[in-house]
């Protein structure tokens, strides 16, 4: 047995670990939410005078020591604590609302599309199908693909000019609505995959008799899916839709890489204008008080789909 000492030792590093990158970030942007931070660099000049490799003032030709100028910055960070200003300031911003507006759009057309998608095709798959196991690890590749590196493929090929779909002759990139549109279907491209492998591990995992009773009672498909199916993949159905929905509200990856957060405004998200918000312009304070109130929604929700689950159970 290990003695109290030794254990705690053993703990020390991941104690750290969260001490120094959870905690501590969450109260210092706490801080700045309720703060101003005003960020300036001082200049100063100063004669000095010349000196030689000996350490000697350098002398011209009146013998006065020759002076060149110093030049000194100082970046100087100052703190105006605000109380609530910034969370306030939120809810009258014009900016705010159509980030919301935008991210609230992609997070119900996306999140439902996936569930739908990834449920039609793992009922597809859990048939016997010629190279069942080859078509589906095809399927999964999308999820282990970075969304700024899938950003940057669909760029390419939404691209108007020369582009693999250019010849549809649609503004893909360029129209607020068809900008929005190739969002959430990259998204939705690389996202359905993990939809559909749980569901398909869900129907494998229903008992094959419990199916042939059902199959005694009627010979419809579609009663046996959502009379009998569709109830015993609810749990898993919830757990799904949480984390994609967690996931999906903090959209930043794919408009950064794919619109820029445009045309105009049309697929800024509120992660995005966060983003902007402190390190574009500065105004750390700000975001950081817009980042808590995204982090209190996504709790909130979270909340709400944890009772609902325990309720199940």
């Amino acid at each position: 047995m290990w003695s109290r000492p030794v254990r705690f030792l053993f703990l020390l590093p991941a104690v750290f670990w969260v001490l120094a990158f959870t905690v501590f970030p969450l109260a210092y942007s706490l801080g700045l939410s309720f703060s101003k931070i005003d960020d300036r660099m001082e200049v100063t000049r100063e004669r000095v005078p010349m000196l030689d490799e000996a350490g000697d003032p350098v002398l011209n030709t009146r013998g006065q020591p020759r002076l060149r100028t110093v030049i000194e910055r100082e970046n100087i960070r100052e703190w105006t604590f605000q109380g609530v200003t910034n969370f306030s300031r939120i809810f009258r911003d014009d900016q705010v609302k159509s980030a919301v507006r935008v991210t609230t759009i992609f997070v119900f057309v996306a999140v439902t599309t996936q569930l739908v998608l990834g449920m039609g095709l793992a009922l597809l798959f859990n048939r016997k199908l010629p190279a069942r196991g080859l078509l589906r690890s095809v399927m999964i590749l999308p999820i282990f693909a970075t969304p700024i590196a899938v950003g940057y493929l669909f760029f390419t090929i939404f691209y108007e000019e020369g582009g693999p779909l250019s010849f549809t002759g649609i503004p893909w990139l360029s129209n607020p609505s068809w900008a929005l549109v190739s969002v959430i279907m990259v998204d939705v491209w690389q996202w359905t995959p993990f939809a559909f492998l749980v569901f398909l591990a869900a129907l494998q995992g229903i008992d094959e008799e419990l199916l042939d009773a059902a199959r005694l009672e009627t010979e419809s498909g579609w009663r046996i899916f959502f009379h009998v199916v569709l109830p015993l993949m609810q749990p898993v159905i919830i757990i799904v839709l949480l984390l994609r929905l967690a996931e999906a509200m903090k959209l930043f990856d794919i408009p950064y890489a794919l619109t820029g957060g445009g045309p105009g405004v049309a697929t800024q998200s509120y992660s995005f204008l966060a983003f902007r918000t402190g390190l574009r312009y500065f105004d750390v304070g700000y975001a950081s008080a817009m980042a808590y109130c995204m982090l209190i929604v996504v709790m909130i929700v979270v909340t709400l789909f944890f009772n609902r689950l325990r309720r199940i159970y």
